[in-house]
């Protein structure tokens, strides 16, 4: 390559460079980013509301049992099975006959002795005069009072005896003594009745209706160190409203408040046992229904609590936004507590006199200067329902309000134990048998509801549940080798049934549960084990 040459390219590499440089000295500036509008609110201590969520079971507040109060055949069966009845209604009647035959009897006897009272009466006045003049012993005298005492004693004695036979006549008609829901007649017509087999339906007051929940011994001890400290303000137990979620997760329109609360703890259960009375005018509760009940009227004091828009979630857990004094966006790791209605309640990480950012999240980076409009603190508010209430709110219920998710899945953890206690298969009818991962439930035979330690049972599985989203349970149960096969496998799949609408009830998804098919006792098997359902907890359930 020649000298020329040479010099030619460098001449021309130098241009094109000059070129370039110049082009990028005439560029315009880029523009810079405008500062994102958002809205902050600024931090303060206030009172919140809490509500506390648990897993009830309807109950009759007074079920009385219709039984028959005279010996004698059962004539006729006079109301209509289930339907409401009133008080004052007939239920049943027996044959009257023998009744009507023996209040006769009764008052013919009444009327004999009445004439012996005057035959005695009258020979008592003739007597007297006559001792008086000395015409008459007085033991004359005496023969006459005494007889004339021993006719009037006799004459109350058969009087006594046709009240008796007047009462046992009016017993052959059998009402209802208080209005409510009939269930089926244990006798048909024809039947012989006496003391034996008395018993001959139940009536079940329908309002209102009780609602029984329980509290572990840990959620009660949790409960007392807030008030205690300070931290939770509960009103007077009669004070605190009751709100309950149905089946379907919709709100029952009326509300009640706590009527009972046990003073001991159940050593079979560790839970204490607590009973709302709820208004029921429509009779739409039923005896034995599983609802979610939530208490309101407890406060959690000097909390700091944002709206839920304002918190998000990233690697590090929980965060939000806030604006420092430069006005520049900072990102603030926090630890949650209660998430209720709009608001969630901070543990730590923010402070009284902090800005949150509650909007245009979206746009924000750590250190991007930010127009904030300052704006007032929404109001506190509750939530007391709705069909996804009962997975959040389970997990928040378990904890009593007092703790975040951690704290959460600990304390399920803990009342899913110590919520239950283990019971010998032939305890009483629904004890649980909790071992480890399984929990045997019995219910009493020819049975399918449970009975409130069963309910207490359940109500820890579905916390554990709730707790820990990747378990899963198999609900199975066992048919009886004796009787009806066709009415075992019924029995044993309603109880499984029951057991797995409870969960539901709970908040538990149904895509968790798994149900199998009863299976047969054998020879060797004990007899209780025909009355049970087996829930066992499987990561891989149904998968």
């Amino acid at each position: 390559m020649t000298h020329e040459f040479r010099v030619a390219s460098l001449c021309l590499s130098l241009g094109l460079l000059v070129s370039v440089v110049a082009c990028h000295d005439n560029k315009p500036a880029a523009e810079t980013r405008p500062a994102a509008n958002v809205d902050v609110i600024n931090v303060a201590l206030r009172d919140v509301p809490v509500v506390f969520e648990y897993v009830g079971q309807t109950e009759s507040s007074q079920q009385v049992e219709i039984r028959a109060r005279v010996n004698g055949f059962l004539e006729k069966r006079v109301y209509t099975e289930g339907s409401l009845v009133h008080a004052g209604d007939v239920m049943f009647v027996m044959d009257r006959k023998p009744f009507e035959a023996a209040l006769d009897a009764a008052q013919a006897e009444l009327a004999q002795q009445k004439a012996r009272l005057v035959t005695a009466q009258a020979n008592l006045n003739r007597v007297r005069p006559l001792a008086a003049k000395n015409a008459l012993s007085q033991k004359d005298l005496d023969d006459s009072v005494g007889q004339e005492q021993a006719a009037a004693a006799a004459v109350e004695g058969a009087r006594a005896n046709v009240i008796s036979a007047t009462l046992n006549l009016g017993y052959t008609t059998i009402v209802a003594p208080v209005t409510g829901l009939s269930s089926f007649a244990k006798k048909q017509d024809g039947s012989y009745i006496d003391a034996t087999n008395s018993l001959l339906t139940y009536v079940a007051k329908l309002d209102p209706m009780w609602i029984n929940f329980s509290l572990s011994e840990n959620e009660m001890l949790d409960l007392r160190t807030q008030t205690q400290n300070g931290t939770l303000k509960l009103p007077p137990v009669g004070k605190l409203e009751a709100v309950i979620v149905l089946a379907d997760g919709s709100i029952y329109p009326e509300r009640g408040h706590i009527a009972f609360t046990d003073a001991s703890l159940s050593s079979e259960t560790g839970t204490y046992l607590i009973r709302a009375a709820m208004p029921n005018p429509t009779g739409s509760l039923r005896p034995g229904q599983f609802v979610r009940i939530k208490l309101l009227g407890a406060l959690r004091s000097s909390a700091v609590a944002v709206p839920q828009s304002a918190v998000q979630q990233g690697p590090r857990g929980a965060y939000v936004w806030t604006v420092d004094k430069d006005g520049k966006a900072q990102q603030r790791v926090v630890e949650t507590g209660e998430w209720n209605g709009n608001d969630w309640v901070i543990k730590s990480g923010l402070h009284p006199g902090d800005h949150v950012v509650i909007d245009n999240t979206l746009r924000l980076m750590p250190g991007v200067p930010v127009k904030a409009n300052l704006v007032a603190t929404p109001p506190a508010t509750v939530n007391i329902g709705g069909p996804d209430a009962g997975a959040g709110g389970g997990a928040q219920a378990g904890a009593a309000g007092a703790s975040g998710p951690a704290a959460a899945n600990a304390n399920a953890k803990a009342q899913a134990s110590a919520g239950t206690s283990a019971a010998q298969p032939g305890a009483a009818s629904g004890a649980a048998d909790v071992l480890g991962e399984h929990t045997a439930l019995y219910f009493a035979s020819g049975s399918s509801s449970l009975d409130a330690q069963s309910a207490d049972a359940l109500a820890g599985v579905a916390r554990r549940l709730v707790a820990e989203p990747g378990m899963r349970v198999v609900i199975s149960g066992y048919t009886d080798a004796s009787g009806s096969q066709a009415a075992n496998q019924r029995l044993a799949a309603a109880r499984a049934g029951t057991v797995r609408a409870a969960l539901v009830v709970a908040g538990v998804k149904t895509e968790r549960i798994e149900m199998r098919k009863p299976a047969q006792i054998v020879a060797n098997d004990p007899p209780d084990k025909s009355r049970r359902v087996d829930v066992t907890f499987s990561p891989a359930a149904g998968g």
